[in-house]
């Protein structure tokens, strides 16, 4: 796979040195349009195709809108529309300093579908864009249809692998970054050297093996980091984690686990691998109990933490079955 062409590059000083990349870097040409939208008080890049029931495609951890293109299209054609959005930090969307808690963030998702002029949508989500879409509904359940999770769990069942890491060396390993990201300033700098290629390691660390020999590896782990190095990213990237951990220990986080604890409302479809480095299957599977009738659960083997860029072909089949369904 080719670099995509972007409407504006990096530049690079006159001293040779490469610059930061702008945050338009990341508005890739193809066969969407770009838009930015005003929601829950800040401003939201989106890619948008297609025409028909409204779906709503959220990132990860280290990514942008950009991993969603094969979806983006596929699902367009497919009879929907699809929105693909930078999330709060991301990409060219705002970067505030603060708002990187599950209720803002969730807020974030239910003012984009309404600026969008859909009364619900399908949320679809990948790590922390899985966590915050299943967080969405169950706290704003009126603009949710359904909830699709690719790589992730249920915002509760994390709490009880985080204890689990003292006793199992895999669960440790899975979840080591959690506590790295903890570390003001210093994990800013380890996640920017080197031209970001911390992204790069997290990538092949988290993702099935047989990803790593694809041609599309060297182009998608390239792309993602230079999404990384647009200013802000990465102190933004960080802050999701930062509250997570720290709001087990306040007031805030009590509140947040007692608003999570029933059942989502709408039906989840999750979207796991197997060999998934990041989110253990263990830790997905225990998320079963705050899924919504008619949930289900679909484990791709020879996969890893990203289904939707190492099984694109496979995830886009299971998200239109699904979507079609409902």
């Amino acid at each position: 796979m080719r670099r995509p062409t972007r409407t504006k590059v990096a530049q690079v000083a006159a001293n040779g040195v490469s610059r930061a990349p702008d945050p338009s870097s990341v508005r890739y040409q193809g066969p969407w349009t770009h838009r930015d939208v005003s929601a829950n008080g800040i401003a939201l890049h989106v890619a948008e195709a297609g025409d028909g029931p409204l779906v709503v495609l959220l990132h990860g951890f280290a990514q942008c809108w950009w991993v969603w293109r094969e979806h983006l299209t596929f699902l367009a054609n497919a009879g929907y529309r699809v929105v693909a959005t930078d999330m709060r930090g991301y990409g060219d969307s705002d970067k505030p300093p603060r708002g990187y808690d599950a209720w803002t963030l969730a807020g974030d998702v239910a003012g984009l579908v309404r600026a969008l002029g859909g009364r619900r949508a399908h949320l679809v989500g990948h790590g922390w864009g899985g966590a915050i879409a299943w967080t969405a509904a169950t706290l704003h359940p009126r603009v949710v249809n359904t909830v699709s999770v690719v790589g992730t769990s249920h915002p509760l069942a994390l709490r009880p692998a985080l204890r689990r890491c003292l006793v199992n060396e895999r669960q440790r390993r899975a979840t080591s970054h959690i506590y790295r990201f903890q570390i003001p300033i210093a994990a800013e700098r380890r996640l920017l050297a080197d031209n970001a290629a911390q992204v790069e390691r997290y990538l092949r660390a988290w993702s099935g093996p047989r990803w790593h020999m694809s041609p599309d590896f060297a182009p998608t782990a390239a792309t993602l980091r230079d999404a990384m190095c647009i200013p802000g990213v990465a102190h933004c990237s960080l802050e999701y984690y930062r509250w997570a951990f720290r709001s087990l220990f306040r007031g805030d986080g009590r509140r947040f686990a007692r608003a999570m604890r029933r059942p989502c409302p709408s039906p989840v479809l999750q979207i796991h691998g197997k060999d998934d480095g990041c989110v253990l299957i263990d830790t997905a599977r225990d998320s079963n109990r705050w899924a919504g009738t008619g949930s289900r659960f679909e484990m791709l083997s020879d996969v890893g933490h990203y289904p939707h860029l190492e099984a694109p072909d496979r995830t886009a089949v299971l998200l239109r079955d699904w979507l079609d369904a409902h």
